[in-house]
């Protein structure tokens, strides 16, 4: 951009010098040079710093590796590459029958179960109403204490049996449970509304449960932001709100308005984690650029096609020297036609 700024400053100097007929000589010439020096370095000076401009600005969207919970055989692949889906689309299955088979003995086990601890309820039933009987003859003095004691062991120990055959039911249960739960996993379904990229699972493939192992990439639809890369020296003027027009080099001739969403608070160069790598001075070698999410708000932005992750240029209009704006407009419009020439990029 800032050569734009040059060759508009030459070409309108070559004009002045023409129809006026201003004679090139050791005055004309090197006053028009140092003029030029002065007026265009402060100009780009003023417009760098209040209204900062990136030729690095892209369009990031959101993937997912599509990763099933269960193992087992791919039986059906219900999308193609590139298919837009909705959210809840079955994307593939995988052969159910294993995750089958496995409720149903586990239901066969539930059931049994069930049958068992009924069967000892009622006879814990039994063993009080005998209990019980016992205690009221020996209140009575017409009972024994050995018929007490021998009731009271029995009901004693049909409780212990209930409590654990219902111990046994509630593992049994939740053995179904987590099996009811992989079966459903069976069928993978889109997580949003967005389509599928690199498809290359076929039916008869094993799918495996590993995060490393995805079988297909899922990109989003709605979870993408245009990011600005900008240089340093404008950070304390930036803020949140402030007017932004982006550039798509894909749709040339076109300027689409927006605000600034966020400045984001961090810079990748900086960046430490907890690992046993030492700081070096490696990091401090490129400066890094500040990057700033903007949200496009002109409603001409859904009229083009625009493919995720495409490039383009931005620039941020501050609420400072507002007048100096309309220079960084006019150049970034000239950036946006310098798309139509190929040889430039």
């Amino acid at each position: 951009m800032d050569l734009l700024l040059i060759l508009t400053y030459t070409a309108l100097c070559v004009a002045i010098f023409k129809i006026f007929r201003i004679p090139l000589n050791k005055w004309t010439v090197p006053t028009a040079v140092l003029g030029g020096v002065v007026l265009i370095g402060t100009l780009i000076m003023v417009m760098n710093y209040n209204h900062p401009y990136s030729e690095m600005a892209r369009n990031y969207y959101v993937s997912t590796p599509i990763v099933p919970l269960v193992k087992g055989r791919v039986s059906e692949v219900a999308v193609t590459a590139d298919q837009k889906v909705r959210k809840g689309d079955v994307l593939f299955r995988i052969d159910d029958e294993p995750f089958r088979q496995r409720l149903a003995s586990l239901e066969a086990r539930v059931d049994a179960n069930e049958e068992q601890l009924k069967s000892i309820t009622a006879r814990l039933r039994s063993a009080k109403l005998d209990r019980d009987r016992a205690a009221e003859l020996m209140r009575r003095g017409i009972g024994k204490q050995r018929d007490l004691d021998v009731s009271q062991a029995n009901m004693d120990d049909l409780t212990a049996q209930l409590d654990q055959q219902q111990a046994t039911l509630d593992d049994v249960k939740a053995q179904w449970r987590e099996a009811n739960y992989q079966l459903d996993q069976t069928v993978i379904k889109a997580p949003s509304d967005g389509h599928v990229v690199q498809l290359a699972l076929r039916p008869g493939m094993i799918a495996t449960p590993f995060m490393y192992r995805p079988v297909m990439t899922f990109i989003h639809e709605d979870e993408s932001a245009y990011v600005g890369w900008f240089w340093q020296n404008s950070m304390q003027r930036l803020a949140v709100g402030d007017e932004a027009e982006v550039v798509i080099d894909g749709i040339p001739g076109k300027i689409f308005t927006g605000k600034v969403e966020a400045v984001i608070p961090a810079i990748a160069a900086g960046n430490v984690q907890a690992n046993s790598n030492l700081i070096d001075q490696s990091s401090a070698m490129q400066p890094g650029r500040l990057p700033v999410r903007i949200k496009i708000t002109d409603p001409r932005w859904q009229e083009y096609q625009v493919i995720a992750g495409s490039s383009g240029q931005a620039a941020i209009y501050t609420q400072h020297f507002h007048h100096v704006s309309v220079m960084r407009k006019v150049l970034l419009r000239m950036a946006s036609w310098m798309n139509y020439l190929f040889p430039f990029h």
